[in-house]
């Protein structure tokens, strides 16, 4: 899957924990590993949603989905 999220925010992560310097390869898989958790917990967080008969996403459907393993 393509990359939808820019790297620069991932990069100050890292910086802000301590890494010296970041490969783009070292970025990229990080981008892909998010992506894929954020596509997870959106799609249950709708799935939730859906169960409680809303169209509309709420902070909380956002909360439980992250809580699933």
């Amino acid at each position: 899957m393509a990359n939808i999220l820019p790297k620069l925010p991932f990069e100050r992560i890292l910086k802000k924990v301590g890494a010296k310097r970041v490969s783009q390869e070292a970025l990229e898989e990080l981008a892909t590993v998010m992506e894929d958790r954020l596509i997870t917990v959106a799609k249950e967080a709708s799935e939730l949603a859906k169960h409680a008969g809303r169209k509309t996403l709420i902070a909380e459907d956002i909360r439980l989905s992250r809580k699933k393993p």
